[in-house]
């Protein structure tokens, strides 16, 4: 798997094409691909923020530091999985009104 195969696989992942998305406009999809996009790229940049403060609470023996990093990063974690599966749970809960 290549790099540029791996980044479209996850942008084709995030691109509203599914469900009650699927009746949208071509720029109305663009946009909520790009709160997505925008959505995830925030997650992970506060997951990275989190594991710094876990790092940085180690090493000064900072417990509160390092409690606030296990928060952060298990809180961007769970952000990202609910992401993640919104094509999945809009699908089911779509499926189920028709």
């Amino acid at each position: 798997m290549t790099l540029a195969a791996g980044i479209d696989g996850l942008f084709n992942g995030i691109s509203p094409d599914w469900g009650p998305f699927s009746k949208l406009g071509g720029k109305a999809k663009i946009i909520v691909g790009v709160v997505m996009a925008g959505a995830i790229l925030f997650l992970l940049g506060s997951a990275v923020v989190g594991a710094v403060h876990i790092r940085v609470g180690g090493q000064q023996h900072n417990t509160m530091e390092t409690k606030k990093g296990q928060t952060m990063v298990a809180s961007s974690l769970v952000g990202l999985f609910a992401i993640a599966s919104m094509a999945t749970i809009f699908t089911i809960v779509y499926g189920f009104g028709i």
